[in-house]
C-alpha cells in the first residue's frame, strides 16, 4: 500500500503527497467520484522551504468512513445489476481519501477532475472518461472548500454527511447538494423537540466554527420565538484547549438548568464530558442533533454519572437490503485495487499483514506480541460500533439520486426536454436533472431535494435510554416531520407517550389558579406561582394572568374556574326575614290594641286631656309603620320599589307631624295668657289636623317630584357579597332620596325641640315629658341609622332599615302611649279630674281666670262646656 503523507497544518505545516496516493478506480461509461476521509495522518510535516517534506510515518483509518465508502460501492454494483434503470450505461466510480483536511480534499478533488496524479487546473492532455457527479466530504468545511471551486465549473456535488447552513445558498454554491437535511431543518427539529418536551430553561454549549455558531444561532432564533429561555450560551474553541474547557466546565457548575443543546465535535463533546465528570457535575440531560457523537461519548467509563438521559435525531434512513451481506464478503483478495481494505482489515481484527511494515513486525516477533492476519478472518457476524443507530448506507442515497438524475437526463425526461449524448455527457448538464430528481427507494422512502438542494427528509428521535446498571442503550421514541412548507411548524409525534422525560425549567409550572409573577432580573422564564385574587381565575397552568370571572359568576375556592353566583334578597322565609315580619306584625297588634284601649275609654280625662282626633291619627300612621316593613321585605320589584320608600317617608312625617302639633297645641294653650291674643286663633278646633296635613303634604309633593324625575328601580348588587347578587332597589335620583329623608329629618328634630321646650309644664295635663323621651328615641335610632345603613352590603342594608323602622314605630309608641294605658287600664282611680288638678293647683287657678274669660267661666260647674283639659284635648 502507497506511503500517504499530508496534513492539515498550522503555521508552517503543508499538505503534499509523496509518491501515489491511495485511490480506488474502477472504469464505466461514466465515472463518479467519491471523497471519504478514510486515512487521517498521526504526524504532521513541519515545513521549512529548505527541504522537501517528509513521508508521514503511519497513518490510522476511519473504520466509519471507510464503512460509507463501501456503502457508496455497494449502491453502484447495485445499480449495474439493475436492467431497469440505466440499463444501457456502466458507472464507473473514483474513491479518493481526503485525509480530513480542506488541502487533501482540494488536492484529490483537482486530480479527480484532471485525471492526473500531479493535477493542473483546467488541463486534460487526453480523452478519458466522462466525469459527471462527485460525492462527499464528510464533513461541511471540506464540502465548503470543495463546493466553492466545484461551483465554478457547475460541477454536481453530493454531499452525505454535511449540514452547514450556509451551504443552502445557491448565490454562492450553486451545484452543491445534499442527501440530508441542513442545520436549519435540524435546528428547527431541535427546537420543536425542546418545545414539545416543555423546557423552558436550557443551555446550548456551541463549538466556535461556522458549525456550531450557525446551528446553535439558529436554534437559539427559533427558542427564543417560542418563549423559552437560555441560560448560557458557551462557545469551546474548534482547537482543542484544555484550559479553555475546563474555564467552561466550571461555568456550567453553576448552571441549574437540566437540558444542554449540544453543537459540538465527537472530540470537543468527549472533553467537555470528561471535564463535568472529573468536577462531578451530574444528572445532565444532553440534546443533539448529532446520533454519532453521544453514541461515542456512550462508551466512556463513567459517564453514566454525567448523562441522565440523551436525546438525539436521526435523518430517516433507508432500508438496504444485501448491504450487510456485502459487507460480510469484502476480503483483500477480492478487491485488490481497493487500498484502503488491507487497513481495515488489520484494525478490524487487531492483526498485521506479513509484508506490512515488516521492521516493525520483525521487532514485535521477538517479543511475541504480533499477530499476523492469515486471510482466513471473516466479516461475517462482525459488529461495528453504533451500526443500530448510525446507519453506515449514507452514501447509498447519493449515488440513487445521481443515477436517478442521469437516467431522466439520458432519456430526455428532465423538464427542458433536451437530451444528453453519453459519450459527451458534461457535469453540467446533469445539474438540472439532479436538482428536480424525485424518486423512491426500494423501501417506499421518497428522495426529492428542495429549492435549496437539501433532501426533505423526516427526523427520527433516539433516546438513550439508561439501564439500571448504569448503561445507555437508544431506543426510538417518536418522529419528527417537516412542514408542507419553509413556514409551517414541523411537528413531533412520539410513539412512547408515556415516557418519562426530564424536566428543565427556571421555576416549577403555576397550577390552575395561581398566575406567574416574573423574579426581578431574571429571564421571564423565572417567576413565582401568585394566588388569584377573589374574583379572578387561572383554568390552565403557567398564566401570566388571572382572568376575572363574569358578572355573573365569582371565583371558586381553589381558583381554578368560576361559580355560578346565587341571587340573594332578604326573604320572608328565611330567618331573618321571619323574624323581622314577625316583629312588624307584633308591633302592629300592639299598635292596634293602644287604639282600642283609646277608642274604648275616649270619653275618659287621660284620653280627652291629649287630643284624641290627633291620638288617633297617630295610632293609625304608626300602625301603617309597623306594616311598613313588610314591603321591604322579599323579592324586589317594581312595583315594591316605588312603594317602600314612599310609604315609607308619608307615614312617618304623618306620625311625626301629629306629635308636632299635639307638642304645639299643649305649648300654645299653656303660654297663652291674655284674652283676645291672636295666637289663640291656632287652638281652634282644626287647627292640629291641618299642621298635619300640610306637613304631609310637602313630603308628598317631595316624593312625587322624586318619581316622576328619577323613580326607584330594581338593580343587582354584584360587589356588595363575592358569591352572590344581591337584589336591590336602586334609589333613582340620590337627591330627592336625600331631601326626602332630609325633611323628614328637620321635621323630626323641629318636634324634638319644641318638646324639649315644653319638658316644664305641668304633668297632670299634658304629656310634654313623654313627647320629649320619644322623640329623643326617635332621633337617636334614625342617628345611629345612618351609619349603619351605608356601611351594611347587600341584604343587611335592608334589614337595618327595617329594624331602624320598627325601633323608631317602638319608640313612639311606648313613650306616648305606654304611661296612658298603664293608667287607664291599671290605674283607673288616677284617671280622674281632680288626680289632674292635684299638684298644679296654683298654677292651674292663675291660668284659668284667663282661660275662664274666654273659654269657660268654671270647668268644675259646667261640665256641658268644655273645660281647659278637655279644650285642649278637643283641639
Amino acid at each position: 500500500m502507497g506511503a500517504l503523507s499530508g496534513a492539515t497544518l498550522s503555521g508552517t505545516a503543508g499538505w503534499r503527497l509523496l509518491g501515489k496516493s491511495p485511490c480506488f478506480d474502477r472504469p464505466g461509461d461514466v465515472v463518479i467520484g467519491g471523497s471519504f476521509s478514510i486515512l487521517y495522518l498521526d504526524q504532521f510535516t513541519q515545513l521549512d522551504f529548505t527541504s522537501p517534506p517528509a513521508e508521514s510515518a503511519s497513518s490510522r483509518l476511519s473504520r466509519w468512513n471507510y464503512l460509507v465508502a463501501q456503502s457508496f460501492v455497494f449502491a453502484i454494483e447495485e445499480i449495474n445489476r439493475d436492467a431497469r434503470l440505466l440499463p444501457n450505461l456502466m458507472l464507473g466510480f473514483s474513491i479518493w481519501n481526503s485525509g480530513d483536511s480542506v488541502h487533501g480534499a482540494l488536492h484529490e478533488m483537482m486530480g479527480f477532475l484532471t485525471g492526473q496524479e500531479e493535477p493542473i487546473p483546467n488541463y486534460t492532455c487526453q480523452l478519458s472518461i466522462p466525469r459527471v457527479a462527485l460525492v462527499g466530504d464528510t464533513r461541511s468545511v471540506l464540502s465548503v472548500a470543495m463546493a466553492r471551486l466545484l461551483g465554478l465549473y457547475k460541477f454536481p456535488q453530493v454531499s452525505y454527511t454535511s449540514t452547514l447552513a450556509s451551504l443552502s445558498d445557491k448565490t454562492e454554491f450553486s451545484s452543491f447538494l445534499r442527501t440530508l437535511a441542513s442545520d436549519i431543518m435540524f435546528s428547527h427539529a431541535v427546537a420543536q423537540l425542546v418545545v414539545h418536551f416543555r423546557w423552558s430553561w436550557v443551555n446550548i454549549l456551541a463549538q466556535d466554527d461556522d458549525f456550531g455558531q450557525q446551528g446553535s444561532s439558529l436554534v437559539t432564533q427559533e427558542l427564543i420565538q417560542a418563549g423559552i429561555c437560555i441560560e448560557f450560551h458557551l462557545y469551546i474553541p474548534f482547537r482543542q484547549s484544555l484550559e479553555k474547557i475546563n474555564a467552561i466546565v466550571q461555568k456550567m457548575e453553576s448552571c441549574t438548568a437540566t437540558v444542554i443543546l449540544v453543537f459540538l465535535s465527537n472530540s470537543n463533546f468527549q472533553l467537555v464530558l470528561q471535564g463535568l465528570l472529573d468536577r462531578g457535575v451530574f444528572g445532565k440531560v444532553w440534546a443533539s442533533q448529532s446520533t454519532l457523537h453521544t453514541a461515542l461519548a456512550l462508551t466512556m467509563p463513567g459517564i453514566s454519572q454525567v448523562l441522565q438521559s440523551t436525546f438525539s435525531l436521526l435523518q430517516r434512513s433507508i432500508q438496504v437490503p444485501g448491504f450487510p451481506e456485502f459487507l460480510a464478503h469484502l476480503h483483500p483478495t477480492w478487491t485488490p485495487e481497493d487500498p484502503f481494505i488491507e487497513r481495515f482489515w488489520e484494525i478490524t481484527f487487531g492483526c498485521t499483514w506479513p509484508h506490512s511494515n515488516l521492521e516493525s513486525a520483525g521487532n514485535s516477533t521477538v517479543s511475541g506480541k504480533v499477530q499476523f492476519c492469515s486471510g482466513n478472518e471473516s466479516l461475517r457476524g462482525q459488529v461495528y460500533p453504533f451500526q443500530e443507530v448510525s446507519k453506515v448506507d449514507i452514501a447509498y442515497t447519493a449515488v440513487y439520486s445521481i443515477a436517478h438524475a442521469l437516467q431522466d437526463l439520458v432519456a430526455c425526461e428532465n423538464g427542458d426536454g433536451l437530451c444528453a449524448d453519453t459519450r459527451h455527457l458534461q457535469p453540467w448538464q446533469l445539474l438540472l436533472s439532479l436538482r428536480d430528481v424525485n424518486f423512491k427507494t426500494l423501501d417506499g422512502r421518497e428522495i426529492m431535494f428542495d429549492a435549496n438542494g437539501d433532501l426533505v427528509t423526516e427526523f427520527d428521535i433516539l433516546y438513550g435510554q439508561k439501564t439500571t446498571e448504569g448503561l445507555f442503550h437508544f431506543v426510538h421514541i417518536g418522529i419528527i416531520h417537516p412542514g408542507a412548507s419553509s413556514k409551517d411548524r414541523m411537528t413531533v409525534h412520539l410513539m412512547k407517550e408515556d415516557l418519562q422525560v426530564p424536566s428543565s425549567v427556571c421555576s416549577r409550572s403555576c397550577a390552575p389558579g395561581f398566575s406567574q409573577i416574573p423574579r426581578q432580573g431574571f429571564p421571564h422564564c423565572c417567576f413565582e406561582c401568585s394566588f388569584c385574587p377573589e374574583g379572578q381565575f387561572a383554568d390552565q397552568i403557567d398564566m401570566k394572568r388571572c382572568l376575572l370571572c363574569p358578572e355573573e359568576q365569582y371565583s371558586s375556592p381553589t381558583r381554578d374556574h368560576c361559580l355560578p353566583r346565587m341571587e340573594t334578597f332578604l326573604a320572608f322565609d328565611e330567618p331573618l326575614g321571619l323574624t323581622l315580619a314577625s316583629m312588624a306584625l307584633i308591633l302592629a297588634v300592639l299598635v292596634l290594641l293602644v287604639f282600642g284601649v283609646f277608642l274604648k275609654h275616649r270619653d275618659t280625662p287621660v284620653v280627652r286631656a291629649n287630643n284624641r282626633a290627633l291620638s288617633y291619627i297617630l295610632l293609625a300612621s304608626l300602625t301603617l309603620c309597623a306594616l311598613c316593613p313588610l314591603l321591604f321585605l322579599g323579592r324586589p320589584t317594581a312595583a315594591t320599589c316605588l312603594l317602600r320608600q314612599t310609604i315609607f317617608a308619608v307615614v312617618f312625617t304623618v306620625a311625626v307631624s301629629s306629635i308636632l302639633a299635639k307638642t304645639l297645641t299643649v305649648v300654645l294653650a299653656f303660654r297663652v295668657t291674655r284674652p283676645g291674643d291672636r295666637v289663640r286663633v291656632c287652638l281652634r278646633p282644626g287647627a292640629s289636623t291641618l299642621v298635619v296635613l300640610v306637613a304631609s303634604f310637602i313630603q308628598i309633593v317631595l316624593c312625587g317630584v322624586w318619581l316622576g324625575i328619577s323613580p326607584p328601580f330594581p338593580d343587582r348588587d354584584m360587589s356588595s357579597k363575592p358569591h352572590h347578587v344581591v337584589i336591590y332597589c336602586q334609589e333613582g335620583s340620590g337627591v330627592a332620596f336625600y331631601c326626602m329623608l332630609g325633611y323628614l329629618s328637620i321635621l323630626a328634630v323641629g318636634t324634638f325641640s319644641v318638646a324639649f321646650l315644653a319638658r316644664g309644664l305641668p304633668d297632670a295635663f299634658n304629656e310634654t315629658k313623654f313627647l320629649t323621651f320619644s322623640m329623643l328615641l326617635f332621633c337617636s335610632v334614625w342617628m345611629a341609622f345612618l351609619p349603619l345603613y351605608h356601611s351594611a352590603r347587600g341584604k343587611s342594608t335592608v334589614a337595618v332599615e327595617i329594624f331602624s323602622i320598627l325601633a323608631s314605630t317602638a319608640g313612639l309608641l311606648g313613650g306616648i302611649f305606654v304611661p296612658k294605658c298603664y293608667i287607664i287600664l291599671l290605674k283607673p282611680e288616677q284617671n280622674t279630674l281632680v288626680r289632674l288638678r292635684r299638684g298644679h293647683q296654683a298654677h292651674l287657678e292663675s291660668r284659668a281666670r284667663n282661660v275662664r274669660e274666654d273659654v269657660s267661666p268654671d270647668l268644675s260647674h259646667k261640665p256641658h262646656e268644655p273645660g281647659l283639659a278637655e279644650d285642649i284635648g278637643a283641639i
